[in-house]
């Protein structure tokens, strides 16, 4: 599989809410996503044959990264290419002088937790009835990696 990672302007915000909209049960509304677009913002895309199926949102700032949303569509999960947008965040917060990347993730969603496990992420904390779920609230656990 030939793919190709680069970086998204706002340009690509919608379709970026479009892959969003798949992945997430509730997902960011695309006003939240366009502010993803500014300072201290660094989005990035997974194109195959020039067809963005997947994004990373990190937030960059001095020594402290925060990826925001990582989502690869649907039809192209369990390929890898998540792992392939994690590496590519990682490098770019270590690039940038971050220290440490952190991020938040749904307690249910044991698949990605596994995937930042193996990329050297470890759980630091919970965030109880944090995210939205379909029967109430879900918790919320609280990851990083120091660089």
């Amino acid at each position: 599989m030939h793919y190709k990672l680069r970086a998204l302007s706002l340009a690509d915000a919608s379709k970026v809410a479009e892959i969003e909209q798949r992945c997430h049960p509730f997902p960011m509304s695309i006003a939240t996503l366009e502010s993803c677009f500014g300072r201290f913002y660094h989005v990035i895309g997974l194109e195959i044959d020039g067809d963005l199926v997947g994004f990373a949102i990190l937030h960059l700032l001095f020594e402290d990264a925060t990826l925001m949303d990582i989502c690869v569509s649907p039809e192209n999960q369990g390929k890898g290419l998540g792992r392939v947008l994690l590496d590519a965040v990682v490098d770019l917060a270590a690039s940038g002088g971050a220290e440490r990347i952190m991020l938040e993730v749904r307690a249910s969603s044991t698949a990605v937790i596994r995937l930042y496990e193996r990329a050297g992420f470890v759980s630091t904390g919970l965030r109880v009835n944090y995210y939205q779920h379909e029967l109430g609230k879900e918790d919320a656990v609280l990851m990083e990696r120091l660089l």
